[in-house]
C-alpha cells in the first residue's frame, strides 16, 4: 500500500491541568485532522477482543489505567520502576506489552492513513521518527496547573463565558490555591473539593509519568523528546493553539 508521509501529525503530551483535552481538539480542527484520543481504546479493545473496561485499564491516559498500578509500585520498598522488576496484578490472561504494542500499532495506523493529533500515550516515543511530525509538550507549575484545572475554575464560581462573581472571586483570594494542603480541615466542602483535586493531579502526574517510564525507559517531562514545549498556564488558550499550529505548519 502507498502511503502517504507528508500527512502532518501532532503529538501532545500534557501534564494534568495544562489544557492537553482542549488544546488538542483545538489544534486538530485547525488543521483538518482527526483528534485521536478516546478511539484508542475501543479500537484496541475490538481487536484484542477484550472489553472496552479492560482495555481502558490498560490504557495510558485513563483514571483507572495501568499508569496508576505503576505508579503505586514505584512507591513499594525494594521495587525498581526503571529495572522494570514491577509486580503487577494478574488482571488479565494477556500481558500488559499486549496491550501497549496494540496500541502504538493502532495509533501509527490511523496516522498513516490520515494524520491526526495524538494526545499522550507516550506519542513522543512511539512516533519519535516519523517525518512531518511535531511533538509538543504542555505544562506548567503546579499551582497554576490546579487552578486552571477544570474542577478548581468551577469551584471559583467562573460561569460558562469565564465570568465569576466578586464574591467569588474574593473567597477564592482567603483559600489560595498555593496553600491547599496546609489549611486546617473543617474549612467547607469548597476547600474540601480543592483538596481532592489536588490530589488528582498529582495522581495522573504520576500515572503517566510511570507508564512512559516503565514501558519506554523515557522520562515524558525530558525537553529533548519534543519540539516545541509551552508552558501552557502562562498563556490564553488559543495563544497556545496558534502557537502549536503554527509549527505543525512548518515541520
Amino acid at each position: 500500500m502507498n502511503v502517504c508521509m507528508s500527512t502532518r501529525v501532532v503529538t501532545i503530551s500534557a501534564t494534568f491541568g495544562a489544557g492537553g483535552s482542549t488544546v488538542g481538539p483545538a489544534v486538530a480542527e485547525r488543521l483538518g485532522l482527526p483528534f485521536i484520543d478516546r478511539a484508542v481504546p475501543a479500537t484496541v479493545a475490538a481487536e484484542i477482543g477484550c472489553t472496552l473496561e479492560e482495555a481502558l485499564a490498560h490504557d495510558g491516559r485513563t483514571e483507572s489505567g495501568i499508569g496508576r498500578i505503576l505508579a503505586g509500585a514505584a512507591r513499594l520498598p525494594n521495587v525498581s520502576l526503571a529495572g522494570m522488576d514491577i509486580y503487577l496484578p494478574d488482571r488479565t490472561i494477556l500481558p500488559e506489552e499486549e496491550f501497549v504494542t496494540r496500541t502504538e500499532q493502532v495509533i501509527k495506523r490511523t496516522v498513516e492513513v490520515d494524520g491526526g493529533v495524538v494526545l499522550g500515550r507516550a506519542g513522543a516515543v512511539v512516533l519519535a521518527d516519523r517525518p512531518h511530525t511535531l511533538h509538543v509538550r504542555l505544562d506548567g507549575p503546579r499551582e497554576r496547573r490546579l487552578a486552571g484545572s477544570r474542577e478548581a475554575r468551577y469551584l471559583s464560581g467562573e460561569r460558562a463565558e469565564g465570568e465569576a462573581s466578586r464574591e467569588d472571586r474574593e473567597a477564592m483570594s482567603r483559600s489560595p490555591l498555593s496553600q491547599i494542603g496546609t489549611e486546617p480541615p473543617g474549612e467547607g466542602p469548597m476547600l474540601r473539593k480543592l483538596k481532592e483535586t489536588q490530589r488528582m493531579l498529582d495522581d495522573n502526574d504520576r500515572a503517566r509519568a510511570a507508564y512512559v517510564k516503565h514501558f519506554y525507559g523515557a522520562d515524558p517531562a525530558d525537553p529533548r523528546l519534543y519540539h516545541l514545549v509551552i508552558d501552557s498556564t502562562r498563556l490564553p488558550g488559543q495563544a497556545v493553539v496558534e502557537l502549536v499550529v503554527a509549527a505543525a505548519q512548518a515541520v
